[in-house]
């Protein structure tokens, strides 16, 4: 599929047409990575994934006595009475 580059402001744009956006599920505001490919003048655009959110509730949940460290005593920093 072929596209026209146009100017944006002080950029340059290219328009990326419906149809390929819903194939790799991306739309208005989703961040991509864009890649030049040596020296072969080949511009590479991939979508970024979403890293998922955790709660602290989710991450608590999922310690277990087998992935615990030990307390780790690193001694006084300062004046520290305890």
């Amino acid at each position: 599929m072929s596209t026209t580059v146009q100017k944006w402001g002080n950029s340059l744009a290219v328009r990326i047409p419906s149809v390929v956006a819903e194939r790799v599920k991306i739309e208005q505001g989703s961040e991509i990575e864009m890649k030049v490919v040596g020296n072969q003048g080949i511009i590479t655009i991939t979508p970024r994934k979403k890293r998922k959110k955790y709660s602290l509730e989710e991450l608590v949940s999922k310690i277990t006595p087998e992935n615990r460290h030990e307390y780790i005593d690193l001694g006084r920093e300062g004046r520290e009475l305890i």
